[in-house]
């Protein structure tokens, strides 16, 4: 029977292959999807989509299309300290070069000209929604906004002042102001961030803990990121990071656990227990040397895990697509077995496992009927992707963002054959450079 459908609808588009995430492990050949007013009406073989009425259709020959990925960890302004301190470890790479640099230049205007940048390259490669922890939160409120993209904010919460906020107080002030302005935002969410176990007090920490449960939202935060900061942990508390944040009550659904390149035995109890999401963010750990996440150890335990870039100055790159194969091909290494987290297994890892990191995979992650159209099309036909066996390991193993060809969020074309249609790409090159000059004369 056809499913009961607007007349017309916005959009009708027809792929070679549909991906539709859940059921898991599908593969659709020759199937059309339906938008009407930013959401997903219906998903019908060609043959009977074909006699459907839509205002728009597209015909998207050799293209395979897919959730949008979602970018579960990052530093959007940070595109602007891209390959300014190179191949050091985690704690210099911070103390001597990261923290002086954002002391010096980070403020409003440095803030936006980064953001825009990151959005711009996170939609050129099919990044749809993307978690975003850094300073001036509501300034990237504000670019997501005016770009169409969806985004979790989390609130940066340090011991010490941070541009734009003096101390943790304040900044926690703040996020419930941004809270409260943004909480209709239809794509917009806020979470807290926390920086990390090592740079937030038991007494911020148990603060947070009372606003997320009053506001119903995430926690985003860096844990277990090196074996220093674990065995510092335990050589002065006398505990694991994981246990004291368990200990103060933080850990549950709705907690992001950044890295977790450090995992021992009772880690993974902590995790299942509290039924917590690790952001996978494999290329920043292995330039850093920060360690390898068990991907497969955690999800057979039934962690969900998901994936992040993280900022463009540790990476050095905002390619997600990328960051999957490396986390698909890293996850056999580390578990020695060439089976771990097979391609489509990776994708659903860059999609709805994102999501529901976020607690945003009842309306984005999956192409559902009812959930949002935030949708990427990937073009299979070039010469490197033939043949095609199996579109999905073709997209994880032989494709790069190269092959994105158009972007939707809620409905909405972001990205037109490769083209932003709502971004200044030369305006976006051209800010980045003056902000590369300033920094570079300092």
């Amino acid at each position: 029977m056809p499913q009961a459908h607007p007349d017309p609808l916005d959009l009708l588009l027809f792929p070679t292959w549909l991906v539709p995430i859940e059921p898991a492990g599908v593969v659709l050949k020759d199937h059309a999807i339906g938008i009407y007013q930013g959401r997903i009406a219906l998903i019908l073989p060609h043959e009977q989509a074909k006699a459907l009425k839509a205002d728009r259709s597209l015909q998207l020959p050799g293209m395979m299309l897919t959730p949008g990925l979602v970018n579960g960890h990052g530093h959007a302004a940070m595109t602007l300290f891209r390959g300014l301190a190179d191949d050091l470890p985690l704690m210099s790479w911070l103390r001597e070069h990261i923290w002086p640099a954002e002391a010096k230049w980070v403020n409003e205007a440095f803030v936006r000209a980064g953001t825009e940048l990151a959005v711009a390259e996170q939609i050129q490669g099919g990044v749809t929604c993307f978690s975003d922890m850094y300073f001036y939160p509501e300034i990237v409120s504000q670019v997501v906004h005016a770009f169409g993209v969806r985004a979790q904010i989390a609130i940066p919460v340090l011991d010490f002042p941070i541009p734009g906020a003096r101390d943790a107080d304040e900044a926690m002030r703040k996020g419930v102001e941004l809270f409260d302005d943004l909480k209709h935002h239809p794509r917009l969410s806020v979470a807290f961030g926390p920086h990390a176990p090592y740079s937030v007090a038991d007494s911020k920490l148990e603060a947070i803990r009372t606003l997320v449960a009053e506001m119903d939202i995430g926690i985003h935060m860096h844990v277990h990121e090196t074996l220093h900061e674990v065995e510092e942990a335990v050589r002065n508390d006398g505990e694991r990071p994981l246990a004291r944040l368990a200990r103060l009550q933080l850990l549950g659904p709705r907690f992001q656990a950044v890295h977790m390149t450090q995992v021992a035995e009772q880690d993974v109890e902590l995790l299942v227990e509290h039924n917590c999401s690790v952001i996978h963010c494999p290329e920043s750990n292995l330039k850093l040397a920060s360690g390898f996440c068990p991907v497969e150890r955690l999800w057979e335990a039934g962690v969900n895990v998901a994936i992040g870039t993280d900022g463009a100055a540790s990476n050095n790159d905002l390619d997600l697509l990328g960051e999957t194969r490396t986390a698909a091909l890293l996850a056999k290494a580390v578990a020695g077995s060439a089976t771990a987290l097979d391609a489509h297994r990776a994708l659903r890892m860059a999609t709805l496992n994102g999501a529901r990191a976020f607690g945003l995979d009842d309306c984005i992650g999956s192409l559902e009927v009812g959930k949002f159209a935030d949708m990427v099309a990937f073009d299979l036909s070039g010469l490197a992707q033939q043949p095609v066996y199996d579109p999905v390991s073709q997209l994880i193993y032989s494709c790069s963002r190269d092959c994105v060809r158009h972007v939707w969020v809620g409905g909405k074309q972001l990205l037109d054959d490769g083209k932003l249609t709502r971004m200044d790409e030369e305006h976006i090159i051209k800010n980045a450079w003056e902000w590369a000059e300033k920094i570079k004369a300092r």
